[in-house]
């Protein structure tokens, strides 16, 4: 099952996971008190900060479902409480504590490169923060392998009793971690400098912080080093607490007067107005908002006005479809389309009504190209509709003159066939009337056969193939489902013409017809070996055009001297 955020599932699972996590801080502080540990009090900073970030990041989560902030803070808040079970007096749970001592530090430069939206944008914070993670996990080898000399915590990783190991190690994992903070700082003070001024004001405020966090560690850890190398503790604390307020920073930031929203928006003001690499417009919301399916509606105000999608297609609205919501997209008064969302996973409306602001002229830029489509699909629902109806009165009108007049005719001519046979008058009316029974036969075949309306295209086609002058080969799939009077009529008709243009035309010694049915489309082929040279004209581009009508195509392939192949596809639905 996947958990999405904003939906049903997201306030009990964001409770459940803030039990699991507060039943973990609670066994590892009971720990830490019957545990060797230093002073209690600074011991217990590790799962009291894990619970801090924990609490923000579960309120940022919920009020934001649709940022990924959220989310990466309660992760971090479970990293602080893992870090601190150094303290807890196991040596299994020391060598744990031990490797994920430092992730803290990263988790905490990931954050700040991540706001606000919980992605990390740009080559440069990607970088900085792998790196960050490859020097907290990779680097922090020496320290549980070596071990940490008298008075350190021993573990069951450590391979050898080698302080000055690491040492170095220790000095290493330094330098290159005060490298990243470093970077992350010019970054964010690099990203401050660049925001126009309405933005910068919103983001001086956690930038600067972040800035101070970052730069703290290091140059706190020269000072006191080099010039009060017993305050370490203190130091320790000091970064510890600095640390600590990045995510209250955050959330301030969040529900101080919804930045987030803001942010975001802004985010797909960028997007759409990149030089190059620019996004299409739906996936350029669907990218900036989370929502893999949402779609764009668009507004047509043709006659008679109407929603269509990206395709020109008529649509209802999910107006009774509880899980989907939409919000109309306006450029000034005027309504041009429509942002259709799952209101299960972006729990806040506003969110997307921001975002239909600011891509109003984007979607109206959009919606004439779609008007364009409307119109074509207008007039090609018209012409399918009028293709159906003339489909339809053509049989009416075979029907009615084989059940009507043809039958009256054949009772005449029986009336007349049974009168005495010397009575030539009556031999030759019954001579008139068969003649007349047939030729209203082939009328009505002319129209459409008997054997396409009663038993359908496969015996109207066989029926065909039996009248031909030279061998045909059948290739028949089986139909899965009864076809639509207009597909069917259609199929027969291009048999029927492929058929006309071999006898008269291709001097063709065989012929191949195939009808089959892939992925829901009537697919028929008629190929034969004659002199080619076949083109588009007459009844050719008359079937052409009751297959566009459609929504099908009919192709003829005919080199000289090298048969012709005619292939049409219809569809089915």
């Amino acid at each position: 099952m996947r958990l999405r955020p904003g939906g049903a599932l997201l306030a009990p699972a964001l409770a459940g996971l803030a039990v699991v996590i507060l039943g973990f801080a609670a066994v590892e502080v009971v720990l830490m008190i019957e545990g060797p540990a230093g002073p209690l009090w600074a011991v217990l900073l590790f799962p009291a900060y894990g619970l801090l970030y924990v609490g923000t990041g579960l309120l940022a989560w919920t009020r934001r479902p649709s940022n990924r902030m959220g989310a990466l803070i309660v992760a971090g808040g479970f990293v602080w409480i893992v870090a601190g079970l150094p303290n807890a007096g196991i040596p299994a749970l020391i060598a744990i504590g031990l490797i994920i001592a430092t992730v803290p530090l990263a988790v905490v430069v990931h954050l700040l490169h991540a706001f606000p939206s919980g992605r990390l944008r740009g080559r440069a914070s990607r970088v900085t923060v792998l790196a960050g993670y490859f020097v907290v996990l990779v680097l922090q080898a020496p320290v549980y392998l070596f071990g940490q000399g008298a008075g350190g915590p021993t573990t069951v990783l450590q391979i050898a009793d080698r302080h000055d190991l690491a040492q170095i190690g220790h000095w290493v994992q330094w330098v290159a971690g005060a490298a990243v903070m470093v970077a992350t700082a010019v970054i964010l003070f690099g990203r401050l400098r660049r925001a126009e001024p309405a933005r910068r004001r919103v983001l001086a405020p956690l930038d600067a912080y972040g800035i101070l966090a970052v730069l703290f560690v290091p140059i706190g850890g020269i000072v006191v080093t080099n010039w009060f190398p017993e305050d370490g503790l203190e130091l320790a604390v000091a970064q510890l607490t600095v640390m600590a307020g990045v995510p209250i920073a955050f959330v301030a930031a969040v529900l101080s007067g919804g930045f987030a929203r803001t942010e975001e928006v802004q985010e797909l003001g960028a997007l759409l107005g990149a030089e190059e690499g620019r996004p299409a417009l739906r996936a350029a919301l669907r990218q900036v908002l989370g929502d893999d399916s949402l779609d764009l509606l668009f507004w047509v105000a043709v006659d008679p006005p109407r929603w269509v999608d990206r395709e020109g297609v008529e649509v209802e609205l999910p107006r009774s479809d509880p899980e989907r919501s939409l919000a109309e997209v306006r450029l000034g008064e005027r309504l041009v389309g429509a942002i259709v969302y799952d209101a299960t996973l972006i729990a806040d409306h506003e969110l997307v009504a921001d975002a239909a602001r600011v891509t109003a002229l984007a979607l109206d830029n959009e919606r004439l190209t779609v008007e364009l489509l409307a119109s074509r699909e207008g007039l090609r629902v018209s012409r399918t509709r009028l293709i159906e109806a003339t489909d339809a009165e053509r049989r009416r009108i075979a029907r009615d003159l084989h059940d009507g007049l043809q039958t009256r005719l054949v009772l005449l001519a029986m009336q007349a066939g049974s009168a005495a046979p010397e009575d030539e008058t009556a031999a030759e009316l019954s001579r008139g009337l068969q003649e007349a029974i047939v030729e209203l036969r082939q009328l009505v075949d002319g129209v459409v056969p008997a054997s396409l309306t009663e038993r359908g295209l496969y015996a109207a086609a066989a029926e065909l193939t039996d009248r031909m002058p030279i061998p045909v080969e059948l290739d028949f799939e089986p139909l899965p489902a009864e076809l639509p009077v207009g597909v069917e009529t259609a199929g027969y008709f291009v048999v029927s013409e492929a058929f006309s243009n071999v006898v008269k035309h291709s001097r063709a010694e065989e012929l191949h017809l195939s009808i089959t049915r892939p992925d829901g489309a009537l697919r028929i082929e008629v190929v034969d070996n004659g002199v080619g040279g076949a083109h588009f004209g007459g009844g050719l581009r008359g079937l052409a055009d009751r297959v566009d009508a459609l929504s099908g195509r009919l192709v003829v392939e005919s080199p000289p001297g090298g048969g012709t192949r005619i292939l049409a596809e219809v569809p089915c639905g």
